[in-house]
């Protein structure tokens, strides 16, 4: 037999297989073909996922914008975007964010508008549904918004003498910072919450915040332990 050089073998061994390839297309061309389909069908299915995916987003981030342009409109003035009277505004406000949050529920912008719902409720006295859509927030996965919701739940549970409640939310901030609360906020917080009746325990979560870096974190610790009763 004829010695092959490495180049002509490894051309030999392609035309072999292009050959059992052309065979076998040929033998299962039906096959083949039903196959080939059900890819394009597929490969067309997660595209139009892909592009629904994308579109919901698109349309979610701006019906949020969209509340938000209304949620800072300004009141009592004629300018374009603004609303003669709170009243109205505060109507527009929970109608956007309503609307909002039904629409796309389970979604990063449906939290953040149960968070200003929440605050909306909360700004008026209505506590209870205040609370009812602040947990919806901290329920979420959206963590930084979560993490503000936490701590307005924790500020009612305080007024309403939850105080158990509201030290736990504030515990598992000071576990788990965010961008939006941070863990010196948390710290003083809790300190806040315990100092009137556990002054010692509060003036221990203080005290190594006195002379933290950020000027605003050391002069909130040094303000909050000037109330504590003296050692």
């Amino acid at each position: 037999m004829d010695r092959l050089t490495r180049k002509e073998l490894k051309t030999d061994r392609f035309a072999v297989e292009v050959g059992h390839t052309l065979d076998f297309l040929t033998t299962h061309r039906r096959q083949v073909i039903r196959y080939g389909i059900v890819a394009a069908v597929v490969v067309v299915a997660a595209l139009a996922v892909y592009l629904f995916t994308r579109h919901q987003r698109n349309a979610r981030q701006q019906a949020l914008v969209s509340a938000l342009r209304i949620y800072q409109a300004p009141v009592g003035s004629s300018e374009p975007g603004g609303y003669p009277t709170q009243a109205e505004r505060d109507k527009a406000v929970a109608k956007a964010f309503g609307e909002l949050s039904g629409r796309y529920s389970g979604s990063d912008e449906a939290a953040v508008a149960q968070y200003y719902l929440g605050t909306q409720a909360a700004d008026h006295g209505r506590l209870t549904d205040a609370e009812k859509a602040f947990r919806v927030t901290a329920d979420s996965g959206h963590a930084g918004y979560a993490s503000m919701a936490r701590l307005a739940l924790a500020e009612i549970y305080a007024g309403q003498g939850k105080l158990a409640e509201a030290e736990k939310l504030l515990r598992s901030l000071m576990e788990k910072p965010t961008l939006f609360v941070s863990r010196e906020q948390a710290t003083i917080e809790l300190a806040r919450l315990l100092g009137p009746t556990k002054p010692a325990e509060a003036r221990k979560l203080l005290e190594p915040l006195r002379t933290h870096e950020r000027s605003a974190v050391s002069r909130a610790a040094l303000t909050y332990l000037s109330t504590l009763p003296a050692q």
